[in-house]
């Protein structure tokens, strides 16, 4: 099992539209990858402090999607790519960073 984790940094001139992306751009992005073969599931978390109490997050928000394998994410996000890669100026001006992870300890 895989994860592809997408967390998008916080900064203090940067804009991330959380309403949009709860009720417009997440919504789609399930829609089209929900159906892929391999997809197990999906998160959506909010950041709400740091490191240390009354810290600022360190990530706006984080996009976590479950699937079987690398290859069966790919095979259901690609076709759909450009359009959820273009609906992102519409929420952020944030570069994401994603990494796949390979779940060790599940319980």
């Amino acid at each position: 099992m895989i994860r592809v984790t997408i967390v998008y940094p916080a900064g203090e001139s940067s804009h991330f539209d959380m309403e949009y992306y709860l009720k417009s751009h997440m919504p789609e992005s399930i829609a089209r990858l929900s159906v892929a073969e391999g997809f197990q599931g999906v998160s959506v978390e909010r950041g709400v402090m740091g490191d240390a109490p009354g810290a600022p997050p360190t990530f706006v928000a984080m996009c976590i999607y479950t699937f079987d394998s690398i290859e069966s994410f790919l095979a259901g996000f690609m076709p759909h790519a450009p359009f959820l890669q273009g609906d992102m100026t519409n929420y952020t001006d944030i570069k994401p960073i994603i990494q796949f992870n390979e779940v060790e300890i599940l319980k």
